[in-house]
């Protein structure tokens, strides 16, 4: 063998082999299938990054033959070799391997339980903790991430300053059904919380233009593929805001969203078998309809819903069908609003809110609105929904010191997740799924 042949190379990623190309390069990762040719394997390996083939001949290179010959599905690997193009291997590139180190095996004797067939789905979410290194699912993860990146720099280029909210909080704010009770200390009750928003109301009237990005959690008996018990939000809150700023900001977050994601993770999309020129359409104005709008779309469309209804998930797909972008519906009945909206003006049954409803039959991404700013209003509002008003006195301070029109939403990320990626559940977007009744692994 040649020195270039043998020598180690650097340490490199498999989403750059392509810019190592007939150069000697060391990969770490593991094993995720293995094909024999004759005296030609053809083992396919992971590193968190991509997938990439291999190729070592028994003839050439007898030591890495006999290494990788036999070797078990996920038993971790340190491969050296040269990396060349080949149009017919994943991502166009194969490593020509010279050297092997199998860190360690999977026993013969205890294979590793997620086989390359078909799995029932109780079994693989039982297993998540091995599920998410498929290919698939590390391919939904990556964009996760990337949705998470661009989203916060879209926030951080608006002049969003971040704020955290806190997880344990002694009231609810989105209604007494869905809380998570805690015991916490010294006898006290605490609740898991369903939205950082009271609380970027508050550091809105210090910061002016604030956002938290967090889990939150609702204690919601439902069983559908667009729910979680814990999922994480991304709430802005902006001083001396209305709703169509609102409105504005959910355009521009959701397409930056989409649109890194387009931009750089599209391998990821495209293995997904994501329709990517759809995504690409995902760019503002978005269209808008009012509530009472909506209504009449579903009438048309033969379904029952009348003013005063709530829009659950078959309307939301009735709607969404006629449009190849989100819609945003807006001025929802007050009556059916959390007990800090405001209302129009104009007409006082309505609320100045807005949801943010996903193309494909996934539902709503985006709910919030103008809230609130006359402290008379939110007591009366608070009375009125019988929750109680010393657990509140902190938030009726925003309307007593210096109180001013806000507004602001919640993005939901894993419902996001789901609709660009095209997943058929949820469960799939979010590491560790946490549902009705699953909280295991």
């Amino acid at each position: 063998m040649t020195q270039e042949a043998t020598a180690p190379g650097p340490i490199i990623t498999i989403d750059h082999a392509g810019e190592y190309q007939d150069r000697a390069v060391k990969l770490q990762g593991w094993l995720y299938n293995l094909r024999e040719s004759g005296k030609l394997l053809f083992p396919i390996f992971r590193d968190g990054t991509g997938i990439i083939q291999g190729v070592v001949s028994m003839k050439e290179q007898p030591e890495a033959f006999d290494a990788l010959k036999g070797l078990t599905q996920e038993s971790s690997v340190e491969v050296t070799g040269t990396i060349h193009a080949e149009p017919r291997a994943p991502g166009g590139f194969e490593i020509r391997i010279t050297d092997v180190n199998v860190v360690q095996r999977v026993s013969d004797s205890d294979p590793y339980p997620i086989q390359l067939k078909e799995h029932g789905v109780d079994f693989l979410l039982d297993k998540r903790h091995l599920w998410i290194r498929t290919p698939r699912q590390a391919a939904i993860l990556r964009i996760r991430a990337q949705a998470i990146r661009s989203a916060r720099n879209y926030m951080d280029d608006q002049g969003y300053t971040l704020t955290d909210a806190p997880i344990f909080t002694p009231a609810a704010c989105e209604g007494t059904t869905t809380l998570f009770e805690v015991d916490y200390i010294d006898e006290q009750k605490a609740y898991l919380t369903q939205s950082g928003q009271l609380y970027v109301e508050a550091t809105a009237a210090a910061l002016g233009k604030v956002y938290c990005f967090g889990p939150t959690f609702r204690a919601e008996k439902s069983k559908t593929r667009r729910h979680l018990t814990e999922f994480w939000m991304l709430e802005p809150e902006a001083a001396y805001a209305h709703l169509d700023d609102m409105m504005e900001l959910g355009e521009g977050l959701v397409s930056a969203i989409v649109q890194g994601v387009v931009k750089n993770r599209r391998g990821d999309l495209e293995m997904l078998k994501r329709d990517v020129a759809a995504l690409e359409k995902v760019v503002p104005p978005f269209p808008r309809i009012t509530y009472e709008e909506a209504i009449a779309v579903l009438q048309k469309s033969n379904n029952p819903a009348k003013f005063g209804d709530d829009l659950g998930g078959d309307e939301e797909t009735i709607i969404s069908k006629s449009f190849d972008k989100p819609v945003l519906i807006h001025r929802y009945p007050s009556a059916m609003k959390a007990f800090y909206m405001a209302f129009d003006p104009a007409r006082p049954d309505l609320a100045l809110n807005f949801d943010m409803i996903a193309p494909e039959g996934y539902g709503e991404i985006i709910g919030g609105g103008e809230r609130l700013a006359n402290y008379d209003t939110l007591v009366e509002r608070l009375r009125q929904n019988n929750l109680p008003e010393e657990s509140f006195q902190w938030y009726l301070d925003l309307r007593r010191y210096g109180s001013v029109p806000h507004a602001g939403f919640g993005l939901g990320l894993e419902r996001t997740v789901a609709w660009i990626c095209g997943t058929e559940h949820i469960r799939e977007v979010i590491p560790f799924p946490r549902m009705l009744y699953r909280v295991y692994p």
